[in-house]
């Protein structure tokens, strides 16, 4: 729990959150950070807020009191993004200041009645719109749709050049007071970049074509700190996170990194054999991979290796005349994740009859995944010698194929 100055008259208000699963889905090993931003013009604005749960609005007001900020003073609310971990602690603060103002788009206007029975001081703004809180504070607004909801906007203060864009350019990763790139060592920076290669992955990475176009949208606005609504504030080079998000993007229909991520499932251990074959080819192709069983790795774990990796190896054994079911759900939920144009390989046992090929036919046709499989070795219980030796080359394939792809671009 930090309040910590970000620039002239502002102040960043963060909360730590462990031990959750985000959105009540994703595990977050190295926690989150919780965002918010208060403008002290004449009048005094907070950008977003915090979430709503037990002990958090509190914690909020205990940080506003470091900043000898009441929340009785505060003239306008801010809502880039109506999501209830930015929002949740409306219902508190209304019982504190019911006739404060609140700055949103107008797709969110919506939503807040709906969420918080809110109507009344709500003022929509979109593109070019302005807000004057005096002192040179003139804030402007560019909605962001689908970043990674419909009614999202950045906020931009035009005197200090701080880019407010709330989940855009976020980062999973809890945050010390030390949270600006200007006071982190390179090590820790990489760090917050890697997290927030995750977070990418995992929340917005649906959305890469709108993120993509809210990178436009913000290229012209001279931009001097971004300050988002998770992870660290970036001051000292905001370009670097902007970059990071371009390139993340640009990952989606591929080619990614010169890596490899392996997913496989085993009922009985004759497809974790196989496995290991193509694990010993991918080690003397001396190429990155990774390497994740399901169920029993987490999807965000997984999907994080997915968005970087050029190639795919998909080992699983046939369960009831179609894929390993745990393999078909995390396939299914890449597609959603829009995981496009991957050279791939399947390989797994099966007993009675095959069956798996149809159903990740569908999976993928369904998500328009364009994935170009090289020629997969399906084996009837434990495979045989020369099946493994049809392993081992299709993986040597694949690598040498990755190669090619990342090389030309």
């Amino acid at each position: 729990m930090h309040a910590t100055k970000v620039a002239k008259d502002t102040y960043q208000l963060s909360i730590n959150m462990e031990n959750i699963l985000f959105e009540g889905i994703w595990e977050i090993p190295n926690g989150v950070s919780m965002n918010s931003y208060i403008i002290k013009g004449e009048k005094t604005a907070i950008v977003d807020g915090v979430c709503g749960w037990d002990g958090v609005p509190r914690h909020l007001y205990e940080l506003l009191d470091e900043l000898d900020v009441d929340p009785r003073s505060i003239d306008y609310l801010i809502i880039n993004h109506m999501e209830p971990d930015h929002t949740g602690w409306i219902e508190d603060f209304q019982k504190i200041r019911p006739d404060f103002k609140v700055i949103c788009s107008k797709k969110a206007a919506g939503v807040l009645e709906h969420f918080y029975g809110r109507t009344e001081s709500v003022t929509c703004v979109g593109d070019d719109s302005t807000i004057d809180l005096g002192g040179g504070h003139v804030l402007q607004f560019r909605e962001i749709p689908n970043v990674h909801w419909p009614e999202t906007m950045a906020t931009f203060d035009t005197l200090t050049g701080t880019l407010f864009p709330c989940d855009a350019f976020g980062s999973f990763g809890k945050v010390g007071e030390s949270n600006y790139d200007d006071m982190l060592s390179e090590e820790k920076l990489e760090f917050y970049e890697k997290e927030a290669l995750r977070y990418y992955s995992n929340i917005v990475a649906s959305f890469t074509g709108p993120v993509q176009k809210a990178i436009e949208k913000c290229a012209p606005l001279p931009i001097k700190i971004i300050a988002p609504g998770h992870g660290i504030v970036w001051r000292k080079d905001p370009s670097r996170i902007i970059r990071d998000y371009a390139r993340y993007a640009s990952w989606q229909k591929g080619p990614a990194k010169e890596e490899i991520t392996v997913l496989w499932g085993s009922m009985y251990g004759m497809t974790e054999k196989a496995v290991h074959r193509a694990v010993k080819a991918l080690e003397e192709e001396n190429i990155s991979y990774h390497i994740h069983r399901v169920p029993e790795a987490s999807w965000g774990t997984v999907l994080t290796s997915v968005w970087t990796s050029t190639g795919i190896v998909l080992a699983m054994p046939t369960y009831e005349y179609k894929m390993f079911p745990p393999m078909a759900a995390i396939l299914d939920e890449m597609g959603k994740k829009k995981v496009q144009n991957r050279r791939a390989f399947r390989m797994g046992s099966y007993g009675w009859s095959g069956g798996a090929q149809r159903e990740l036919d569908e999976i993928l046709s369904k998500n328009r995944m364009n994935w170009d499989f090289l020629e997969p070795v399906e084996f009837r219980g434990n495979a045989s010698e020369e099946e493994l030796k049809q392993i081992e080359n299709r993986v040597h394939e694949l690598a040498r194929e990755v190669r090619v792809l990342v090389s030309k671009g």
